[in-house]
């Protein structure tokens, strides 16, 4: 007995001390969880700030070199060809597709594949742009010359003005950078923010000198929801619905066979081709809940009278906000005074409006 006594005394301890071990283990790795996430966050700010400071400071390198750059591309009747090698290929990548869907006709061009055989891409009034942080790449001492023998004109985004390719170009911009946001200093992260910057700075100015709109911005985006903004009318989506319409005198039982068969939520009351009034799916459960004898009501008993409407040469965008401002799903649309049909929000949902 005593044995028994004594076994169980030992397991309850036992017990009692792998409580207290997993307790301390779970409580270590809980802090070494929160420690690892502090230490996630603390890298990510790290970064930021080390790219926003140089981002800041290419402000203070800007110069007459970069006016005269923009000054160039604006004035010329060719193409911006873009070139450069590894992280900063990918850069001029973006500042071609930039510069393109604002009104400035570019094409990249892989520094290693220009020099076999991809140097016929220039043409006579294309202006070059090469991208390199150091500007004494193997690849770019090649290209640089054969750009200057075809009298072309170079500018350089570079982080090194000094370098072969700044001593080279017509221009530089520079894009120098302390430091990059990879602890090493090695990974182009900083470096590559900077020169895509400056592309953007570029591509804005030169906007802006074109006097580039929002209409020319859709004429160059028509497929995009950022292009349907600024194109699409509201007629281009009202006259494919249908167009439900009753009379002021039209019993109950027609509005609700018209709503049902247009399935559109919703009718217009019309008198000489003129909107008076407005019935949608709730104007009805409303009526419902009101009377039980509905039998003898008209369309310009149940209606409201002041139904918001828009005309059909607006755009959607501005059909939307009316929407969202009055908390409706439904517009009627007008053409000159007259009634022409619904837009409904699910159109706008489904041209990628909303």
């Amino acid at each position: 007995m005593i044995v028994i006594v004594y076994i169980c005394k030992t397991i309850t301890i036992i017990c009692i001390s792998l409580k207290i071990l997993i307790s301390l283990y779970a409580s270590n790795l809980k802090q070494k969880i929160l420690n690892i996430k502090n230490s996630i966050l603390d890298t990510a700010k790290k970064t930021i700030q080390i790219e926003s400071k140089a981002i800041a400071n290419l402000e203070h390198l800007l110069d007459d070199d970069f006016t005269n750059a923009v000054e160039l591309i604006y004035k010329s009747k060719g193409r911006v060809i873009i070139t450069g090698i590894g992280k900063s290929a990918i850069i001029a990548n973006k500042i071609v597709a930039t510069l393109n869907s604002t009104g400035t006709p570019s094409v990249f061009m892989h520094a290693a594949d220009a020099i076999h055989g991809d140097l016929g891409l220039i043409l006579e009034d294309d202006v070059v742009i090469c991208i390199s942080k150091s500007g004494n790449t193997p690849e770019i001492k090649v290209l640089v010359p054969l750009i200057k023998n075809a009298k072309n004109k170079m500018i350089a985004i570079t982080g090194n003005t000094k370098s072969f390719l700044g001593q080279q170009a017509d221009f530089i911009l520079n894009a120098y950078v302390e430091q990059e946001a990879c602890p090493n200093n090695l990974a182009p992260t900083t470096s590559t923010t900077a020169q895509l910057v400056i592309g953007d700075a570029l591509a804005i100015c030169l906007l802006e000198l074109r006097g580039f709109s929002s209409n020319d911005f859709a004429k160059y985006h028509p497929g995009g929801a950022l292009g349907k903004r600024l194109y699409l009318r509201v007629s281009d989506l009202s006259s494919v619905n249908e167009k439900p319409q009753v009379q002021l005198d039209t019993n109950v039982k027609q509005v609700i066979v018209e709503i049902s068969e247009k399935r559109l939520g919703v009718t217009a009351v019309v008198e000489n081709e003129k909107i008076v009034g407005i019935i949608t799916d709730g104007d009805l459960r409303r009526m419902l809940t009101k009377s039980d004898a509905f039998i003898h009501l008209t369309a310009k008993d149940i209606m409201n009278s002041n139904p918001k409407r828009i005309e059909e040469d607006a755009m959607a965008v501005d059909a939307m906000e009316l929407m969202e401002t009055n908390e409706i799903s439904q517009l009627l649309v007008e053409n000159k005074g007259k009634y022409a049909g619904v837009v409904h929000i699910h159109d706008l949902i489904k041209e990628g409006i909303i």
